[in-house]
């Protein structure tokens, strides 16, 4: 591997607590966004590495002492991982935005945010009612107890544009809860795995509790089909995710679905333009475009459109486009070529169907390496065009117009997804009602709002379950009720 990339042991796989071997000795190139050149190289894993870690995490639940730790015993390791995690920062925010493009200015604080998702998680040991008591119903017995237990071994299958996030938001709850995992990273985006397991090797983790692979499609589909998995968590398009759970269903898995979107901003009549414009500008420059929840369906009225897209244009035409490690640098470019051709098709299209191009759709004069867009703008564009239904993944804004706020509410529900929505409105009661009207799994008011502390995740096609907070945690349990004839010592005597 390139020494630019900071990961101690690139030739390997993480299994069973070592560093192991791969069944093969093909490898995945990992390119720089920016530059489109090599700087890594990680195994492939074959079906013999998942299995090989599926039995490690299917021990480490049934015989080791994982899951019969307490829960505050478990969570010092989390808090182990999170002091890890703080130590690597400076390298976990130069593998995010090599990449996936996303900027170093952003990046930097980001990783630095980690550890909070796991000193979160680990707080929840004291609080979170793991047992409770509750009344019998006559008849059935004198004491009723409902507790949460683990459910067993999670495949974690997390998608190359946020993968540092949401390692946490997946591993740090299912640690928490007692399960075990295996971890698979995208192909474009192993890095933040592999300098996860170090950090979970650091905090001295029991062997098997977490093993982490890198696989495309095939492979990774054996993960999912494998009966020794108990659960399957994956963050990644509305595609994949149907073909999960279809595969989850088939044998009665448990999984939570985060999936795509197409989220609209609804700007009402009462609202600055320029001030919408210039906060939905910002938000979209945001790794560049490639951002499940961004706001990329601009509703406003048919009256306001033309100032509305004048202003836009404005705002995001200015945006600097360029080097990612540049501290000046406000967009980056697109994670890899396979991104940008899915990007420049959705934009070609829709050039093809007559729709006005107001701003960019092309690349950013006199940057001839990287996979770099220009900001880009359609405008007067139907509820009904592909454009404005399709997840583009990429900044790519659409315009559309509407004859009033309720016309404006109903194109904001008429889409196969509902993962987040906004509404820019001065009166807050407004903001509240359609927040209350809208279909979606978050909604934001005069932004792009979202809050992993309280939950994150999408009605309709965008998903199922939720993650972050406390909701997030619940997917990685299995309620049981026990009815017994009186109280267990423990409970005596902490009553």
């Amino acid at each position: 591997m390139d020494q630019m990339a900071p990961i101690a042991h690139p030739d390997k796989i993480f299994v069973d607590g070592e560093w192991s071997a791969p069944a093969s000795n093909t490898r995945i190139e990992v390119l720089d966004s920016a530059t489109e050149e090599p700087f890594a190289y990680v195994p492939e894993a074959q079906v013999e590495d998942v299995d090989k870690c599926v039995a490690a995490a299917r021990r480490a639940f049934d015989s080791g002492p994982w899951p019969r730790m307490t829960h505050a015993e478990r969570a010092v390791f989390l808090e182990r991982i999170g002091r890890e995690f703080d130590k690597r920062a400076t390298d976990i925010a130069s593998i995010w935005t090599r990449e996936a493009g996303f900027v170093h200015s952003a990046s930097q604080p980001s990783a630095m945010m980690l550890s909070s998702t796991f000193d979160y998680y680990a707080s929840l040991a004291q609080t979170f009612p793991f047992e409770e008591q509750r009344p019998t119903s006559p008849y059935s017995a004198n004491v009723g107890l409902l507790v949460r237990e683990p459910v067993g071994v999670v495949a974690a299958i997390i998608p190359w544009n946020g993968a540092a996030s949401l390692i946490g938001w997946k591993c740090a709850p299912a640690l928490l809860a007692g399960c075990t995992v295996v971890l698979k990273a995208s192909p474009e985006a192993p890095g933040a795995c592999y300098i996860f397991a170090e950090c979970c090797e650091a905090a001295g983790l029991p062997p098997g509790v977490v093993n982490v692979i890198t696989a495309d499609r095939e492979v990774s589909e054996s993960l999912v089909r494998h009966r020794g998995v108990d659960k399957v968590t994956f963050t990644g398009s509305t595609a994949a995710g149907r073909k999960i759970a279809s595969i989850c269903g088939d044998r009665i898995a448990r999984c939570t679905l985060e999936l795509g979107g197409k989220s609209p901003a609804l700007i009402c009549d009462d609202y600055d333009l320029s001030l919408a414009a210039e906060t939905i500008a910002t938000s979209a420059r945001m790794l560049t475009g490639q951002v499940c929840m961004s706001l990329t369906r601009l509703i406003v009225t048919e009256r306001r459109h033309g100032a509305f897209v004048e202003a836009l244009a404005a705002s995001f035409g200015s945006t600097l486009v360029g080097d990612p490690f540049d501290e000046s640098t406000q967009m980056g470019p697109l994670a890899s070529a396979r991104q940008r051709e899915r990007v420049e098709g959705h934009i070609q299209r829709a050039k093809n169907d007559g729709i006005q191009l107001a701003l960019g759709g092309g690349r950013p004069a006199g940057l001839n390496r990287g996979y770099y867009v220009e900001p880009t703008i359609f405008s007067g564009v139907g509820n009904d065009a592909a454009i404005a239904r399709e997840e583009v993944f990429g900044p790519v804004l659409t315009v559309i117009p509407a004859k009033d706020e309720q016309d404006m509410l109903r194109m904001a529900n008429d889409t196969a997804y509902g993962l987040n929505a906004s509404v820019f409105t001065e009166d807050v009661d407004r903001a509240y009602h359609f927040a209350r009207e809208l279909r979606s799994g978050t909604v934001g008011h005069n932004a792009l709002r979202t809050d992993f502390a309280l939950a994150f995740g999408g009605f309709k096609q965008s998903g199922i379950g939720r993650e972050g907070g406390i909701e997030g945690l619940m997917p990685f349990l299995e309620t049981k009720a026990i009815l017994i004839d009186g109280l267990p010592s423990h409970l005596s005597r902490s009553a």
